[in-house]
């Protein structure tokens, strides 16, 4: 049986069955469903529904008739790992996004999230996640993680944002910023919020092992929150503890975790800090410990990193949270010390600074009046100022009340390729918006299909258009997204692979790449020809 006379049965000839007239029906497109291979076909909207897929639609009098003659057709990307839990309350249009394609995006990753939150804490929340999430509202009007969402799902995005539940955040509100085990009732305390934020809508659990105070927990916290986490059947989202010299004992602990709570594992922003002979030994583990467990990773598709220039700090430097940090650094005794951690590094710590090297760090963001460092890197602005640039590290953080990102540039081109090519690879883009961003915030969709598949062949197309889209959905049970059949969310991208590639470089980050001609949310067209349009459907998922 043909493809057309398969799914011919799925439309009538004007009016979809029910009564509703079709909204948009793009014809001739090649179409890459998702799963499976591609087709040149016709496929029809009605109401943010896909209702029609077929070799030829007929001409439909009142539907905007959109012409795909030598475009590819594609589900809405998703976004596994993005920072965008705060930026909508400034900025709903999510160009950087939307721009690339992507319709639906993962936030509060990497445990981090704005709730719960004391009333006394939201301050220090604020301090601690601006760098990265942005400041959001003027005035933040929650407590619970339910309440949040609702504030979030009123900035009306233009996205669906899809929410995790943080353990960072849980444990903050639970236990303060103290570096110790929690007791039984702290437990009780924080698994019963992972649950409260699951039941309100979030599809994931996110761990930061690197991140205040998440990098005080041990395994048998994780693993008591993670069993929560198993019950609602999401998967763990860990940024592990290290992704240096220890990376395979980092990712083995969660192995680990996932295995004694019977939980599904999904690892951040895979990567090899540093000294790549670790990328075929963290490979075979992963592929060994897929035997049992069910392990998925995100990439961004560069040899940099971006983060909060507080990450830099050995952990003990960040016990007692923003406020904490920032009395430190006043202390000339404490500087000394975390400047000698820093230099030499401490057991079991990833230390960025020392993989890097100063002349590897670069100033993506900086707060009050450092913005003329952002651009340089940290051995620049110490050249400049004639300091050492440890201390340079703790004079942007103190002088900025730590609203500092950077660019860390840590692997090379062929350990990114090595690691995109195994089969369990989804895409995140860990995008944080700024002043001068990593380009992975305008550039991550484009890079995989438009350079690593259309014009490198490093995979297939179907199967770079799969991680963006249907493995995506799969992995975070979406039912309604990922793929282009009858039925499902009418998400849709439309582009020109003749022209759609990555334009963001690391010295010009802001650079939208071309080529994509229409993006469809929800059914209705929130970019065509370049330019966004008015429609915002997005929302926070399920309300």
């Amino acid at each position: 049986m043909s493809l057309g006379l398969k799914l011919g049965k799925y439309y009538d000839l004007k009016i979809w069955k029910g009564g509703r007239e079709l909204d948009t029906v793009i014809r001739r497109a090649f179409v890459l469903p998702g799963e499976g291979p591609g087709f040149t076909g016709d496929v029809a909207v009605a109401d943010g529904t896909i209702v029609a897929v077929a070799h030829h639609l007929p001409d439909v009098t009142g539907a905007l008739m959109v012409d795909g003659d030598g475009l590819l057709l594609c589900p809405g990307f998703i976004d596994m790992h993005a920072h965008t839990a705060l930026e909508s309350f400034q900025n709903p249009w999510l160009e950087p996004k939307v721009a690339q394609g992507f319709t639906t995006e993962l936030i509060h990753p990497d445990g981090l999230a704005p709730a719960p939150v004391s009333l006394q804490g939201v301050e220090a929340r604020r301090a601690y996640l601006r760098a990265l999430e942005g400041e959001g509202p003027t005035r933040w009007d929650w407590s619970s993680f339910a309440k949040y969402l609702d504030a979030l799902h009123a900035t009306r995005p233009v996205t669906t944002l899809i929410p995790s539940a943080g353990h960072n955040a849980i444990r903050d509100f639970v236990m303060g910023g103290e570096q110790r085990a929690p007791t039984m009732d702290e437990l009780k305390e924080m698994q019963y919020q992972v649950r409260l934020a699951l039941e309100a809508g979030a599809r994931a659990l996110s761990f930061g092992l690197i991140y205040f105070p998440g990098v005080f927990s041990n395994f048998e916290e994780l693993t008591a929150l993670a069993e929560v986490a198993a019950e609602f059947e999401v998967p763990l989202v860990p940024h592990v503890r290290n992704e240096g010299d220890q990376i395979l004992s980092a990712v083995m602990e969660m192995i680990q975790v996932a295995r004694k709570s019977g939980a599904a594992l999904h690892l951040s922003h895979l990567k090899v800090v540093g000294n790549a002979r670790w990328v075929e030994p963290l490979l075979e583990l992963i592929d060994k410990a897929r035997r049992d467990v069910d392990i998925t990773f995100d990439q961004y598709p560069y040899g940099a990193g971006s983060t909060i220039l507080t990450a830099l700090l050995p952990p003990w430097a960040q016990e007692g949270g923003p406020e904490k940090i920032l009395s430190r650094l006043e202390d000339l005794q404490i500087r000394r010390r975390m400047g000698s951690d820093m230099e030499r590094g401490l057991t079991g710590w990833e230390n960025l600074y020392g993989a890097c090297g100063p002349e590897k760090i670069y100033i993506a963001s900086a707060g009050n009046n450092r913005e003329k460092d952002i651009g340089s890197s940290l051995a620049e602005i110490a050249e400049r100022l004639g300091e050492d640039p440890v201390q340079v590290v703790m004079d942007l953080l103190a002088d900025t009340q730590l609203n500092v990102t950077m660019v860390d540039h840590y692997a090379s081109e062929e350990t990114v390729r090595a690691i995109f090519g195994h089969p369990a690879a989804l895409v995140g883009t860990d995008g944080i918006f700024g002043v001068h961003p990593h380009p992975r915030l305008y550039g991550t969709a484009a890079r995989v299909l438009g350079r690593y598949a259309l014009r490198e062949n490093l995979i297939s197309v179907e199967q770079a258009v799969a991680r963006l889209t249907a493995k995506a959905a799969d992995r975070l049970r979406l039912r309604d997204r990922g793929r282009i059949q009858p039925g499902l969310r009418a998400d849709l991208v439309l582009l020109d692979p003749a022209r759609f590639v990555d334009t963001a470089s690391y010295e010009k980050p802001k650079q939208t790449p071309p080529g994509v001609a229409l993006v469809m949310v929800d059914g209705q067209i929130v970019r065509k020809d370049g330019k966004r349009t008015e429609a915002r459907p997005g929302g926070v998922l399920g309300l």
